[in-house]
Parts: structure tokens; sequence; C-alpha cells
């Protein structure tokens, strides 16, 4: 694969066959980040679980303390109503058959979250073959199928990230951008980080955090020991 030079100056600072401690990780991907804009900053967790079980299922949403750094379009489904509710609460989009029209026959993506109550779900559920795949297919675990839509707009518009599994049994999320800094980064790494861990399945056996990797959009990977959060 392809480096850039600045990837490649960027790996330098990164000695991979160490696990550094949370705050120095983080501290290492901001000085490492040399893009011309401002880089999120994810984690990714590989856990000690089978996903294809469903007693070893993780998955789950919380609000990060500070936010994950970018506003978050929200399409909301709901009987006509509810939508003045909705729009009230900042949603981006609001609908019912009409969406689901968009989406099918117009291809339509201009959102990152998709809210829906739970009336609406026999309608939403026929999307599911659509919207499953990109992540966006609600679900009440997540919060994002519910009555209380006013609460549900607001945690998402605030920085409420949903947490789960790939089939590589790993989670992938935003926790902020390069410009928060060490120390709000570490507040939303140890919301997540807490979050996964009681999250944890009765059903998983031996250790839970394999490994925990943090970057920045452009930069290198810097290993956390995570296990100092257990």
């Amino acid at each position: 694969m392809f480096r850039g030079k600045n990837y490649k100056e960027s790996a330098k600072l990164v000695d991979r066959s160490v696990q550094y401690d949370p705050a120095e990780a983080f501290g290492i991907v901001i000085n490492a980040s040399k893009a011309k804009f401002d880089e999120t900053v994810e984690l990714h967790v590989k856990l000690g679980v089978d996903s294809r079980h469903a007693d070893q299922q993780v998955r789950g949403a919380i609000v990060l303390p500070n936010g994950t750094g970018k506003t978050r379009k929200v399409l909301v489904f709901c009987k006509e109503e509810r939508q003045q509710e909705a729009l009230a609460a900042g949603a981006d989009y609001v609908g019912a058959q009409d969406m689901v029209d968009r989406i099918t026959k117009e291809n339509f993506f201009d959102y990152d979250v998709v809210v829906a109550t739970p009336d609406m779900m026999g309608m939403v559920g026929r999307l599911g073959k659509i919207l499953g795949p990109k992540g966006l297919m609600p679900t009440p675990k997540a919060g994002t199928v519910t009555p209380n839509l006013t609460q549900a707009i607001n945690e998402i518009k605030a920085g409420k990230i949903e947490y789960r599994l790939d089939k590589t049994n790993i989670i992938h999320c935003p926790i902020g951008k390069v410009s928060f800094g060490v120390d709000k980064l570490m507040e939303n790494y140890t919301a997540l980080i807490t979050a996964i861990i009681k999250a944890k399945p009765a059903a998983a056996k031996g250790q839970y955090i394999r490994s925990c990797v943090t970057a920045s959009t452009m930069g290198p990977g810097v290993k956390i020991n995570a296990q100092k959060q257990l």
C-alpha cells in the first residue's frame, strides 16, 4: 500500500510494539496529525466474543461527554401529527411513506442517523435491506426506536454514538476531533470503553478486550493499554 510522506513522518512517532497509556496515546495521535483539516479521532476495539452468536452481541449507545465534533443529520419517521415536534427538536428530515419512497426510488442517504416511533416500524422495517448494511436501521437498543422523539434527537445532536460489533468482532467509533486535545478525548474514551465493558455478554469467555487502537483520519494507529480501565 502506498503511504504518503506525512503518514511516514507521523508513523515514526509510534512504537508499534508498545501499548500506551490512553492519555499518552491520544497525545501521539494529536502530534501525528498532519492533515490540513480537523481530523476525526477513532477508536477500534477488538473483543473476545463471537458476533455470530446472538448471546455474544455487544451493542448499545451513549452520549459522549464532549460530543463527536460533528453535527449529525437526523431523519425521523413519524406520523404527520408529530412531524412538527420532530422538526422543532432539530430533525433535518421528517416523513413517513414519502420518505420510504424517496429512499427506495431516489437512493436518498443525506443523513447520519434514522429515528422512528414504534408505530412506524412496520413501514420502516421494509427498508431493512437498504438501511441495515449501512448501519442506519433504527433499533430500540440504540434508542433510535422510541416514542420520545425530542429526547432522542437532542441526544444525537449532543454527540450520542452507537457502538456495535462488526463481522470481525471489532467496534469502530469516532470519539472526537484532533482539536479536542488530550483531556476531552480522554473523557470521551473513558465513557465509551466503560460502556463497552458494562455491555460484556455473560457468554463471553477469556480476555474480553483483545486490543484497542486509536487513530486520526489520516494518521497511524496507536495501541492503547485498555486493561488500565478494567
